[in-house]
This record gives structure tokens, C-alpha cells and sequence, in this order.
């Protein structure tokens, strides 16, 4: 594996890191809103997170090869509306889509066809979370930005 790729997947396990502790603000603003079941979805993200982590990290381990932690950055967990942070996800899951590329990318033209099949699960994971997020926040525009009763249903759909 040459340095650009392994550089390139030390910086998204900590990416997949930086997504737990933003993942576990949101859930934890949502707890400070009395909103249970948002908060229990957006903890279990989190631990999704953190084992996308595991997986890189675990690859890595597999093909022998060395790598580095990097600190991880302190996520800005402050909304101005309970809509904020369902949004702020959709554009979080894009960038990680676009990281998710960019290490493909890279494998493609080391033509390192172990670090491509490994990151296939990785692609597929990534449009069906951006699908997800794009769908809650579709779901809370529609049902539940003005509408309590829409905001208690989805909270209770939520709660897993």
C-alpha cells in the first residue's frame, strides 16, 4: 500500500471517529429536548461510527500494515432548531461520501485491488446513509417541523 493511500485511511478513521462524537452531540442535544427516540437513533449512529472505525482500522491490521491516530476534532454540536441538526447530517454524510471516493480513488490509481474490494462495502454503507438522512429530514419537514403531534410520532418512530 503506498503512504497516500495508507495517509488517506488514517484520516478517515478519524473522520469515522469525529462522525461518533458529532453523532453523540446531536443525540445528546435531542436528550436535552425531551426527545428520547431521536436521541437513541442518533446514538446508535454513533456506535455505527465508531465501528466504520474499527473496520479500517482492523483492514489495516490485516494487510500488516502500521498506522497512527490522529486527534480528533470537536465537533460544533450547537443548533439553533430541532430541524438543524437533520440537516447538518445529510451534508456530514455527503462529505463522508465524497472521503469514502477519494480513498477509492486513490486505490484505483495505486491499482491496489485488496484496498478497492475493501472499500466496496464502504460505498454501498455510504448511499444508503445518505439515503436515510436525506429521508429524516424529509419525514421531519413533513410531519413534524409545525406539527407537534408529527414531532411526537416520529420521536416514538425513532425509539429503537
Amino acid at each position: 500500500m503506498t503512504n497516500e493511500l495508507k495517509q488517506l485511511i488514517e484520516q478517515q478513521i478519524n473522520k469515522e471517529f469525529y462522525s461518533a462524537y458529532f453523532y453523540y452531540g446531536i443525540a445528546e442535544y435531542y436528550r436535552s429536548k425531551g426527545l428520547d427516540g431521536f436521541h437513541a437513533w442518533f446514538e446508535a449512529q454513533a456506535q455505527e461510527e465508531v465501528e466504520h472505525a474499527e473496520k479500517f482500522a482492523e483492514y489495516l491490521h490485516d494487510r500488516e500494515i502500521s498506522f497512527r491516530l490522529l486527534p480528533i476534532e470537536a465537533p460544533d454540536c450547537t443548533f439553533a432548531d430541532l430541524r438543524e441538526p437533520l440537516a447538518r447530517q445529510v451534508e456530514h454524510e455527503k462529505l463522508v461520501t465524497s472521503l469514502i471516493l477519494a480513498i477509492y480513488q486513490q486505490a484505483c490509481d495505486d491499482n491496489d485491488i485488496l484496498t478497492r474490494s475493501f472499500l466496496q462495502w464502504f460505498v454501498t454503507e455510504q448511499l444508503e446513509e445518505e439515503k436515510t438522512a436525506k429521508e429524516l429530514l424529509e419525514q421531519y419537514d413533513l410531519f413534524a417541523k409545525d406539527n407537534a403531534t408529527g414531532l411526537y410520532q416520529m420521536n416514538k418512530d425513532l425509539h429503537r
